[in-house]
């Protein structure tokens, strides 16, 4: 590997020219700046990246913690905050934490002894001391719904009230009265936030309606062991509807709903949230509540890169808003399928938060 030396005896300047031309740290004529530059690529020589941040002072890399590498939901993230980095000139590091709080703070934990420029946390999973230390060691931080906005630090906050509204107010058009609700994990802030706007928009609704909550895991396994504790209750009590906090859950319940001889949405009908890629492809296309993944990404790259380029800087909070997207998953209770039949159309009255 050639060095800083062999770049400047082949460019005709000196060590110090070249470091100016590859840092941009001090005015370099246009073609000494070319010489230069042909001179790194003749010899084949690569910057010391991690000599350059320790130089610097500033780093061209960004630490990115999801939960879960193997739903569908982070990958399409992933991706969205990767290509928004790209075209800033920024690299990204990701970390994956099985929704687990220790890993969470061992790998921001790595990301600052690796002089990071930033950090990226969508994640659920996080604890609070975790959040002070980022803050005392002032690293540009972005979170998804489990910070705050302060110094150098900002938070994205998922319209998760709005979307299930949408989506429960929906059912109720459709004529159904007893919704049971797949939840997920309740250590989770995001998972208790979705769960909380279900009971809200039910009372409002259906005041005399029994609750339906079933505990998941944001699993599909987590949604069909859910849908079978649904389908064991007795028949006159089986929910018409069914929601999932999250659409691999909402798959699930699918799955074990039709594999215990039920039809879905003739017998019942189910809803998801997240939209992944695959949820408009299943069988049938899965009713959800869409979250625009795109913008959430290059949001939270431009707020981060934000705070890294003014390290004094107030961070900001951003809403993303979700919207229901109807497919096929959903479809008129059974008994207004009769009223409406009969000439009988049921009203229902709506509410909003």
């Amino acid at each position: 590997m050639s060095s800083i030396k062999e770049v400047a005896l082949e460019a005709g300047v000196s060590t110090a020219t070249v470091s100016h031309v590859i840092n941009n740290t001090r005015f370099v004529s246009d073609e000494v700046r070319t010489r230069v530059l042909n001179a790194i690529k003749k010899c084949h020589y690569y910057p010391n990246l991690h000599a350059r941040s320790l130089a610097s002072g500033k780093s061209k890399i960004i630490g990115l913690v999801i939960s879960d590498i193997a739903n569908p939901f982070f990958p399409e993230l992933v991706k969205a905050i990767e290509a928004a980095a790209f075209e800033k000139g920024y690299d990204v590091i990701l970390s994956n934490t099985n929704y687990n709080t220790e890993r969470t703070s061992h790998y921001v934990r790595r990301f600052i002894e690796r002089k990071v420029g930033g950090v990226a946390i969508m994640t659920s999973e996080m604890d609070q001391r975790l959040i002070d230390e980022l803050s005392r060691r002032k690293v540009p931080t972005v979170f998804l719904d489990v910070g705050h906005a302060g110094t150098h630090m900002n938070n994205i906050r998922v319209g998760y009230e709005e979307g299930i509204e949408q989506a429960i107010q929906h059912l109720a058009e459709l004529g159904h009265e007893r919704i049971a609700f797949i939840s997920g994990p309740n250590e989770l802030r995001s998972s208790r936030r979705r769960t909380e706007a279900y009971r809200g928009i039910m009372a409002r609704l259906f005041p005399d309606q029994p609750e339906l909550i079933f505990r998941g895991d944001f699993q599909v396994t987590g949604g069909r062991t859910a849908a079978a504790e649904i389908l064991s209750m007795n028949r006159d009590q089986l929910p018409t509807a069914v929601m999932a906090a999250n659409d691999l859950m909402a798959v699930g319940a699918i799955s074990e709903i039709e594999f215990a001889g039920l039809q879905v949405p003739q017998d019942i009908s189910v809803i998801g949230f997240d939209d992944i890629a695959f949820a408009a492809v299943t069988r049938p296309p899965l009713t959800t509540v869409h979250l625009p993944l795109k913008q959430l990404g290059s949001k939270a790259v431009e707020m981060l890169l934000s705070s890294m380029e003014d390290l004094k800087r107030t961070g900001i909070e951003v809403r993303i808003p979700a919207l229901l997207v109807v497919r096929e998953s959903t479809a008129p209770a059974a008994s207004s399928r009769r009223l409406q039949g009969n000439g009988k159309k049921k009203e229902l009255e709506k509410h909003t938060v």
